[in-house]
């Protein structure tokens, strides 16, 4: 099975959360923010 690529749009309250159980999970995770 193939690793998936997961792009997180915003790292806020449900963002950085998101991004974790995705790695978490065996994503390869990438996460962008403004600030």
């Amino acid at each position: 099975m193939t690793r998936s690529s997961v792009c997180v749009v915003g790292l806020g309250y449900v963002g950085l959360p998101t991004a974790s159980m995705l790695a978490t999970r065996g994503f390869d995770v990438y996460g962008l923010d403004t600030n």
